[in-house]
């Protein structure tokens, strides 16, 4: 996939759907790349098919890992505030031709999985054993 492709991609999207920041696509680029490496360093180099809960799921931990505590609030800021925001994404670069997909493949494979907000929040919350550390 080539670059200048993608960025012309995700202006022939924003000029149709200006739900999302154009930030987030490249998020989104760089969170399947993440997912892919690690399937293939979990297949020995074999390549397979990345379905919406797994690339959900790499999205989760490479905001988390790139973002850390701030990973909740930049993809509110970007519009992204549901695991269906993700695949609503996705389509929008599969009918571009930047992104390929199976037959099987939908766009409710990205609903009800878990709560994306909840998920980039939950690591960073204390918990009330942490809140009671060092009182006496």
């Amino acid at each position: 996939m080539q670059h200048i492709h993608f960025e012309e991609s995700v202006v022939s999207i924003l000029k149709r759907d200006q739900r999302y920041d154009g930030q987030a696509y490249f998020f989104l680029k760089e969170a399947l790349d993440f997912t892919l490496k690690k399937f293939l360093d979990e297949t020995s180099g074999r390549n397979r098919h990345v379905s919406g809960k797994d690339l959900l799921e790499g999205f989760r931990d490479y905001a988390l890992e790139q973002y850390g505590p701030m990973a909740a609030t930049l993809m509110e800021e970007w519009g992204i505030r549901q695991s269906r925001d993700v695949g609503n994404m996705v389509f929008r670069l599969i009918e571009e031709q930047v992104f390929g997909k199976q037959d099987s493949d939908k766009p409710e494979d990205f609903e009800g999985l878990f709560d994306l907000d909840e998920a980039l929040r939950t690591p960073f919350l204390a918990t009330r054993a942490d809140a009671h550390v060092g009182c006496a």
